[in-house]
C-alpha cells in the first residue's frame, strides 16, 4: 500500500520538489486543517468583488455605445465585435488573472489536501464562465465564498456560496420576482400583462444539487416555495429594469442585496415545515435547515467519499461520513479528520485518475523551474487540456469518475505536454533523482527501469510525468 504516495496525491496535489518525507501520513495531512491560508498571496493580490462589477458595468455601456455606432456604420463581415470587445474588457482580464493566481497558490500550498478541499467545494458548488455574466465573478466567487468557509459549518458554506454574485447571477436568481410581490401586483395595477416572475433554476439546484441530492424525497412543490422564499435576493448594479431601481442608495456594484418589494409576500411550506415570512431570514432559514438534513448528511458523504476513494465508494466510508456529518451538524473539520482516520481511501487502488488540472498541478509542484515559462497563459492551458478553468458547463460541475478524465485523447494531450515542458527544462533536471522523491512508494521497477534507459533527460521527465502511477491518485 503506497501510502505516502496516496498521502501526497489522493488527498494532497503532488509532492513539491522541497517537500520532506511524509513520515506519518494521517498527521500530515490533518494538521493542514489548521494552518490552510485562505487568503494567500497571489490571491489577496487581486482585486475584490466591486472592483469586477465596474467592469461590467464599463462593459456594458461600452457594448451600448458600440452598438449605435454599428447600427450607423455595420461591421465587416466576418468579424464578431463582440468577442473582441469582451476579450479585450477588463472583464476577461479578472478571470485570466484568478486563474493564475489559483494555479500559483495550488503550485506552492504548503497545504495541498485542504487546497484539493477548496477545489472539490467550487466544483460541488459549481458555476460556469460560460455565461457571461459569470466570467469575470468566477475566481472571485471561489476565492470570496468557498475559501474562507471550508473549516467551519457546511451550513455557512452553502449560504456563502448561494448568495454570492456568480451564483445569483448564474442560475438567473437576480431575475426571480414574487408573483404576488410588491413590485409584480404594482405593474399588473398599470396595466402590463407580463409582470416579472418566478425563477425556479437555483431553488431547484440547491435542492438536487447542494443538499439534498436526487430522489431525496422533494417535490415539485417543494421547489416552487422555496424559490418564493429566495426571491428579493439579488445583486446591486448589474443589470436594468425595475429591481435596479428599487436598489438602496448606498449599495455598491456588485453587492449582494435584498429588495423587499421583489420578495414573495407569506409562509412558504417546505419538506413539510413552514416558514414564516422574515424577509430575507426566510431563505437563510430553509437553507439552514436543509444544510444539517438527515438526506444532506448522505449526499455530501458519497461525494466526498467518491472523490477519495472510486466511482462506487464503499458504502462503509459513506455511512461513516453521513454519520460525522448528522453527529456534528455538518462540521467540516470533523469531516475531513473522519476520512483521513478512515481506512478505506488509504486501502482504494490507484484506478482513479487525476484531472487534467490535478495532473498539471502535480507536474508544477514536482519542479523547481517553472515548468511553462515565467509568462503562461494558464486560462489556455486547461481548455486545451480539457478542464476550462471554472467552465464545466452545467451547476452540476465536472463529473467526479475515472471516465471523464481517462479517455486516450486526453492521456495525449498530457503526454504532449509533458514532452513539451521536458523539452524546455532539458538537462536541467533528472528525472532518475526526481522520480524516487515524487513517486515515493509508488514508484515501480518498471517506471524506474524506463527513465534510467531513456535516450535523453528530456526523454526521462517525459516519461515520468507520463507513467501510470504519476497519471492516477
Amino acid at each position: 500500500m503506497a501510502v505516502q504516495y496516496l498521502a501526497a496525491n489522493r488527498f494532497g496535489l503532488g509532492r513539491r520538489y522541497d517537500d520532506p518525507a511524509i513520515d506519518d501520513p494521517r498527521d500530515w495531512l490533518t494538521r493542514q486543517l489548521a494552518e490552510f491560508d485562505p487568503a494567500p498571496a497571489p490571491i489577496a493580490a487581486l482585486a475584490g468583488r466591486e472592483a469586477v462589477a465596474a467592469a461590467y458595468v464599463d462593459y456594458f455601456a461600452d457594448r451600448r455605445a458600440m452598438r449605435e455606432t454599428e447600427a450607423r456604420a455595420p461591421t465587416p463581415e466576418g468579424a464578431d465585435p463582440e468577442v473582441e470587445r469582451l476579450s479585450r474588457s477588463d472583464i476577461r482580464r479578472h478571470y485570466v488573472d484568478a486563474a493564475s493566481a489559483r494555479l500559483t497558490a495550488a503550485v506552492a500550498s504548503p497545504t495541498p489536501f485542504a487546497e484539493r478541499l477548496v477545489h472539490f467545494w467550487s466544483n460541488h458548488f459549481a458555476v460556469s464562465a460560460d455565461k457571461l455574466p459569470v466570467i469575470g465573478f468566477a475566481g472571485n466567487y471561489e476565492f470570496e465564498a468557498i475559501r474562507p468557509n471550508i473549516m467551519g459549518k457546511f451550513a455557512d458554506l452553502l449560504i456563502a456560496a448561494v448568495r454570492h454574485p456568480a451564483m445569483l447571477l448564474y442560475l438567473d436568481q437576480a431575475q426571480s420576482f414574487g408573483p404576488d410581490s410588491a413590485l409584480a401586483t404594482r405593474m399588473r395595477g398599470r396595466g402590463r400583462r407580463q409582470a416579472p416572475g418566478l425563477n425556479e433554476n437555483l431553488a431547484r439546484e440547491i435542492l438536487e444539487l447542494h443538499t439534498l441530492g436526487v430522489r431525496s424525497g422533494y417535490t415539485q412543490a417543494d421547489v416552487t416555495s422555496f424559490a418564493k422564499a429566495l426571491t428579493g435576493v439579488t445583486v446591486s448594479g448589474l443589470g436594468r429594469g425595475a429591481g435596479q431601481r428599487l436598489m438602496p442608495a448606498d449599495a455598491r456594484p456588485g453587492e449582494t442585496v435584498f429588495i423587499a418589494p421583489l420578495h414573495q409576500p407569506g409562509s412558504q411550506t417546505i419538506l413539510g415545515k413552514s416558514y414564516p415570512d422574515t424577509g430575507a431570514r426566510q431563505a437563510e432559514a430553509v437553507l439552514r435547515d436543509l444544510a444539517v438534513h438527515p438526506a444532506t448528511a448522505t449526499h455530501i458523504a458519497t461525494k466526498i467519499a467518491r472523490h477519495f476513494t472510486g466511482d462506487t465508494p464503499p458504502q462503509s466510508l459513506v455511512d461513516r461520513l453521513a454519520e460525522d456529518f448528522r453527529r456534528s451538524g455538518g462540521d467540516l473539520r470533523s469531516l475531513y479528520r473522519t476520512l483521513v482516520a478512515s481506512p478505506e481511501p488509504w486501502a482504494a487502488d490507484t484506478a482513479m485518475f487525476k484531472s487534467p488540472w490535478d495532473w498539471s498541478v502535480s507536474v508544477m509542484r514536482a519542479l523547481k523551474l517553472p515548468a511553462l515559462g515565467e509568462r503562461q497563459n494558464v486560462a489556455a492551458m486547461f481548455n486545451q487540456l480539457g478542464q476550462p478553468l471554472w467552465r464545466p458547463g452545467s451547476p452540476a460541475g465536472y463529473a467526479d469518475l475515472v471516465a471523464t478524465w481517462a479517455g486516450s485523447a486526453a492521456l495525449m494531450q498530457r503526454v504532449e505536454l509533458a514532452s513539451r515542458i521536458a523539452g524546455r527544462i532539458g538537462d536541467r533536471v533528472d528525472a532518475r533523482r526526481l522520480a524516487p522523491l515524487i513517486l515515493a512508494d509508488a514508484l515501480t521497477t518498471e517506471t524506474e527501469t524506463a527513465i534510467a534507459r531513456a535516450d535523453s533527460p528530456g526523454q526521462g521527465m517525459a516519461m515520468l510525468f507520463a507513467s501510470p502511477a504519476f497519471l492516477r491518485r
